[in-house]
């Protein structure tokens, strides 16, 4: 059986190109005593992935050049020896960025495919959604009542964060995204109270005009000037979860920290990183609750999809530039 796959041929400096990957062509061995073999359905990009084409010491290991990438898919198993994931189940796992996968069974967990599409645990109802949800609760302690503000708003997790935020019961939610159509849409289809385009100018004025009462709780996909807007913002033991910087990660040179930073002394502010991994125990109760909401209709999934593995190079890219709305996903 031949599977086509990414691979890493250079290491990138700056924003990524498509000539730093490669589609190569491999042979895919007949599973072991306990292995499997899935047909991925779906792949996963997602903006942690820069930071892995750097040879750099980090919380993942870097990327191998000239090696095949790997990141989440869901796919279905064709091949099986082992007695736990037969032929024919939905499996979730780590090895993206190729068209079939050969695993250890223990290394794949079967999904319910009838509780939402596959594609959702690559989304609203995998790590994406955790994010949000463990960010909101367990790393900002987001209380009843409180105005919430979220970068990258229109992206896989941003989208999700506010959504989350005013069902868990959040008195008020801005979101921040990249021009006119995206911030419409946030208040529009995602049910945000106020929406900034940070394109416009003036992010500071902006989000003082959204929240003239002040923010409580921050989640920052994007650091830069946004982290800086949102200190500025804060109330008095305001709480920030510190998810991503994306607008840092082609970064070549020293990236500036917040030059306001000195006022979290005086508003006590709690300025909190956080990685999803350290969150699993939340998984159980995350799944339950998220898949009610979507069954009702209270929380929208979005995806964007891309068709074909040749095309991964391209959904990663344009993610990276804010392209997508909600999920960016690749359809193989």
């Amino acid at each position: 059986m031949l599977s086509r796959e990414i691979h890493l041929v250079s290491r990138p400096v700056g924003e990524p190109k498509p000539s730093d990957f490669a589609l190569v062509t491999a042979e895919v061995p007949e599973p072991g005593p306990g292995q499997v073999v899935v047909r991925n359905t779906f792949m996963s990009v997602d903006p942690y992935m820069r930071g892995r084409m750097n040879d750099v010491k980090s919380y993942v290991p870097p990327f191998a050049l000239n090696a095949v990438m790997d990141g989440g898919a869901v796919g279905e198993v064709v091949a099986s020896d082992s007695p736990d994931v037969p032929v024919g189940a939905t499996v979730l796992h780590g090895l993206g960025w190729r068209e079939y996968a050969l695993l250890d069974a223990n290394r794949v967990r079967v999904v319910d495919a009838t509780l939402a599409p596959a594609q959702a645990y690559l989304g609203v109802l995998g790590m994406p959604g955790l994010t949000a949800y463990a960010g909101l609760l367990a790393v900002a302690e987001l209380k009843a009542g409180e105005t919430v503000f979220v970068s990258g708003a229109a992206g896989a997790v941003g989208s999700l964060v506010g959504q989350f935020a005013r069902l868990l019961g959040a008195g008020r939610v801005i979101g921040s995204a990249g021009g006119p159509d995206k911030a419409t849409r946030l208040v529009k289809d995602f049910g945000f109270d106020a929406a900034i385009d940070y394109r416009a100018g003036d992010l500071r004025g902006q989000l003082r005009e959204a929240a003239p009462d002040g923010v409580d709780v921050y989640f920052d996909n994007v650091g830069g000037d946004h982290l800086e807007a949102a200190i500025g913002a804060m109330n008095v033991h305001g709480r920030a979860a510190l998810c991503g910087a994306i607008s840092q990660y082609n970064a070549t040179e020293p990236v500036p920290g917040p030059r306001n930073l000195a006022l979290a002394i005086g508003k006590r502010l709690t300025l909190r990183g956080m990685l999803v991994g350290d969150h699993n125990d939340l998984a159980p109760q995350f799944v339950q609750q998220v898949a009610g909401w979507l069954a009702n209709g209270e929380v929208r999934a979005e995806e964007t999809i891309v068709d074909g593995i040749g095309g991964a190079p391209d959904a990663f890219l344009g993610m990276m530039r804010g392209a997508n709305t909600g999920k960016m996903l690749v359809r193989l």
